[in-house]
């Protein structure tokens, strides 16, 4: 036997095509570890040990050849339907995050790279998402692997309908739908505005929309053609044509569904282990033009582990939310980057949504280093029990207003008041004879400044930054401890992004290869972060 091995960090390494046959344990991971390798897998005939030999043309077969393993590739793990209709080479997102995280140079570097990401544009104002949306038109002309979420909006549905109409003008590829319970007329327009009958008698879609939902109840609802009666409205206020509504009845409202799991921000904190398969049943229970609907796994994904473990549950493409946050291009600021750096499994917390602070809808962030967590519980937990700001006991008043605010509350109101009356005036209006409603506007400009602070880095305030984040992000430091991707500025989005592929598809053929029989040690299972060849991407 003539071998020839030269061990890399994670013990799968660089393999000369000088040899024969190995049946030792670390030689055999360390082969299987060549991914993009094809291997004979072999048994001894006089010990039954099973071992693997290198396969090329001139050795294709020969005596105890049992079968070969055959080359694995990132691109390979999920669904090719998925790339082909993404346009992507990988089967992998960036997800969006709120107010700007997902920055307009993350999408583009992710659509160059044959990956996906979504800007997000979800509380941001009007102006400055046409804004990104004209210049991501621009830079990325041509391709179509780029899209921008539409954010649920309750208690704003103005401005979801202004932003869906807003994507629907300037061509947006892909929309990310995210926070939906139900559908909304908003997110219906964006799904059925400009359908047409293709040649085939199929229906050709002017842009796909990908949902992310955490419960089997609202992914049927993706799952399923818009309600009869939204499109009705909709074709009698006119957003909407008698054909447009003709053809949006016979189709799913997503083409893909995004199985959110235990991740930042918005979460039920489901185990994927659960809800991916229950949403895949449901999809195939459904058949009809439901059974297309590709379903994705999102939620605690920051290890190849996890990401491998994704594509074996059967998921067709996975999408990362957390661990970007902590990326070069993030709109996240220097100081919440490094707080995100620090991260453990454990240092997250629920806390109450701004967006949904009235419906008691709770969302993950960093715990670690902040104390906005505790001091949004206690705004929520005040405004259960008292029905307006007077009937705060002055001790509690005096608090928020020390601790909390740093300024009167009649002074927040003041700045609140003239922030809706720009953004949405019916807000205020309410607020003049709804004193509760006052009370949550009041509650919710600090669980809006909290962001806004955590995004520009305000040292001042740097006890109340909220940052979104699951346990993921910490599962990402414990792997990128001491590696490449250890150091932020090497923590680049594509790099990210392609450690997370490269580690999955290494522990996937890992698995594969002791499903075979083969002798694969503990190192066949781990993959150190490395600094890999960025692709040019697809159209």
């Amino acid at each position: 036997m003539v071998t020839m091995i030269s061990l890399s960090q994670n013990g799968a390494g660089r393999v000369s095509h000088d040899i024969a046959a190995s049946f030792d344990p670390v030689e055999v991971t360390a082969l299987v570890g060549e991914i993009r390798q094809p291997l004979g897998v072999l048994q001894d005939p006089a010990t039954g040990r099973r071992g693997v030999r290198v396969v090329d043309g001139s050795r294709p077969g020969g005596s105890g050849l049992l079968g070969v393993l055959p080359a694995s590739y990132p691109e390979w793990l999920g669904s090719r339907e998925f790339c082909a209709a993404h346009h992507t080479r990988f089967p992998y997102l960036a997800g969006e995050m709120s107010t700007g995280i997902a920055t307009t140079e993350m999408v583009e570097k992710l659509a160059r790279a044959g990956l996906m990401g979504f800007f997000g544009a979800g509380g941001l104002r009007e102006g400055v998402v046409r804004a990104a949306v004209e210049r991501l038109g621009r830079s990325l002309c041509g391709r179509h692997n780029w899209g921008v979420n539409l954010l649920h909006s309750p208690n704003e549905p103005a401005v979801e309908a202004r932003t869906a109409r807003l994507l629907v003008e300037l061509g947006v590829p892909a929309v990310s739908a995210s926070a939906y319970m139900d559908l909304t007329p908003s997110l219906v327009l964006c799904m059925a505005r400009g359908l047409r009958a293709d040649r085939s008698g199929g229906v050709a879609r002017p842009r796909r929309v990908l949902a992310k939902v955490s419960r089997p109840e609202t992914a049927e609802r993706f799952l399923s053609p818009p309600p009869a009666p939204m499109l009705r409205r909709l074709v009698e206020d006119g957003e909407l044509s008698e054909e447009e509504a003709v053809l949006a009845a016979r189709i799913p409202v997503a083409e893909d569904i995004t199985v959110e799991a235990d991740s930042g921000g918005h979460t039920d904190n489901r185990p994927l282990a659960i809800m991916l398969p229950a949403i895949r049943a449901l999809r195939d229970r459904l058949a009809g033009p439901a059974g297309a609907v590709r379903i994705g796994a999102a939620g605690g994904l920051g290890t190849p582990a996890a990401v491998a473990t994704a594509f074996a549950l059967g998921a067709d493409y996975v999408l990362t939310g957390s661990v970007n946050q902590a990326a070069v291009e993030s709109g996240m600021s220097a100081d919440g980057r490094r707080m995100l750096a620090g991260a453990d499994l454990t240092d997250t917390a629920m806390a109450p949504a701004a967006d949904m602070f009235e419906m008691g809808v709770r969302l993950q962030v960093l715990r670690r280093g902040t104390l906005f967590a505790g001091r949004a519980g206690l705004l929520y937990e005040l405004y259960q029990a008292h029905g307006s700001l007077e009937e705060i006991p002055a001790r509690r008043r005096a608090q928020l207003e020390e601790q909390v605010f740093r300024r009167p509350l009649e002074t927040v109101w003041a700045e609140t008041a003239r922030f809706w009356a720009d953004r949405d005036p019916a807000q205020v209006t309410r607020a003049e004879t709804d004193a509760k409603h006052r009370m949550a506007l009041v509650f919710r400009w600090y669980l809006g400044r909290s962001s806004r602070w955590a995004i520009t880095g305000d040292p001042a305030r740097r006890a109340d930054y909220q940052i979104w984040c699951g346990p993921a992000m910490g599962a990402f430091n414990r792997w990128a401890a001491g590696s490449f991707l250890d150091p932020l500025e090497h923590r680049t989005v594509v790099q990210i992004a392609l450690n997370l592929l490269e580690g999955a598809a290494v522990i996937t053929r890992a698995h594969q290869a002791r499903t075979c029989g083969l002798p694969v040690t503990p190192a066949g299972f781990g993959f150190t972060p490395r600094r890999l060849a960025e692709p040019g991407g697809a159209r």
